[in-house]
Formats: structure tokens, sequence, C-alpha cells
């Protein structure tokens, strides 16, 4: 191999290695941060959640994938129903810390058209995410994404989860209504979604 060519693959693997130092940083770090760019349409408020009033939501993107059981999981099947999806890994401190949570409003909001799906993200075999759910009592199902595909069909410039942990809440039409990037406990998701919950 001549010295050029290593040289370039020296160079590659190196920006390669800064790319992956770089979502590492930013994963499970603090989401208060969180703002749009350009003209966004919408607001972050105190608890570091962003909204988008009803009218100017963006289309939520479509995220068709397998769950951790290896079964197909599709978003658009669970259009008319908030959905609440969470990015999380089991490497993840602050995604452990909100896990129990989660489980506990899934169950709650259930019967009012409410349905959690996660999108599990660099986890590189499925056993330590499946262990993971199994310790939290998650009973919903998630996407396996462990390259972190699924997230970056989010449009940049709209609610796109851009650290782990991430929520999203689409509405009933499809659409993308809040986000935070911040881990949650029970009462900070509830007011992230019952004001969706309670829309008409």
């Amino acid at each position: 191999m001549s010295f050029g060519r290593a040289s370039r693959r020296r160079t590659t693997l190196l920006a390669a290695v800064a790319v992956a130092g770089a979502l590492t940083l930013s994963a499970c770090g603090d989401g208060n941060k969180a703002q749009g760019g350009g003209n966004t349409n919408f607001i972050t408020g105190t608890g570091g959640i962003a909204t988008v009033p009803k009218g100017e939501r963006p289309d939520a993107p479509k995220l068709r994938g397998e769950s951790l059981e290896g079964k197909p999981l599709d978003l658009a099947d669970y259009k008319g129903k908030v959905v609440v999806l969470n990015v999380w890994g089991s490497w993840c401190g602050p995604c452990r810390l909100e896990a129990k949570y989660f489980a506990q409003v899934s169950e709650e909001t259930a019967d009012q058209g409410v349905q959690f799906l996660g999108i599990n993200t660099r986890d590189a075999q499925r056993d330590p995410a499946v262990n993971f759910e199994k310790d939290y009592g998650i009973t919903y199902p998630s996407y396996f994404d462990p390259i972190g595909k699924l997230m970056l069909r989010f449009p940049k410039g709209t609610l796109n989860p851009k650290a782990i942990p991430s929520t999203v809440v689409v509405d009933r039409e499809g659409k993308i209504a809040a986000r935070t990037l911040q881990s949650l406990d029970a009462d900070q998701l509830r007011k992230m979604i019952d004001p969706i919950i309670a829309e008409k």
C-alpha cells in the first residue's frame, strides 16, 4: 500500500472517530439548550419542552423498521393516536432514570388513545436492550436502531430528536407536536403529553 493511500485512510478514520466522539458527547447530555433555527414555529418552555401550535406542525417522518423482537414496526400504523416516541439506549444513565416513569405513564394513558414507542439506539446487540425493557417493566415496542438511522429521518429545523434521551410527541394527525431533549419524570411527561391528549 502506498504512503498516500495509508495517509488518506488514517485521515478518514480520524474523521470518523471525531464524529463518533461528538455523538458520544452529545448523548445523555443536558437538553436544556435545545433551540430551533431558521423559520421554526416552536417555542421551548422553561421545562425544556418545545411545542408547536396546532395548525403549524410538521409531518412526522416515515419511521419503519424492526422491533427489538424482530417484528415489523411502523409509526403509520398508529395514526389517530397520540404517539410518544422515546429515544433511548441501555447504556445511557438518564435513560435508566426515566424508564420507570415511561412504563408507568404508558399504562396510565393507554385507554386515552396514547401509544408509546421506543427508539433504541447505539446498542450494537439486541440483548442488552431487551434486558433493559424487562428490568424496567416496559411493555410497549421499541425500534431497534443501532446506528441512529431513524433519528436522521426527522427534518432539520423541526422538533427532531438530537440527543439521547429525547422524547417526541406526535399528535393524532401524524404531526410533530412537542419535544424534549432531557430525561423526564412522570409529572414532566404528563405535562408534555396531556395537552396533546386533550386536543379535539
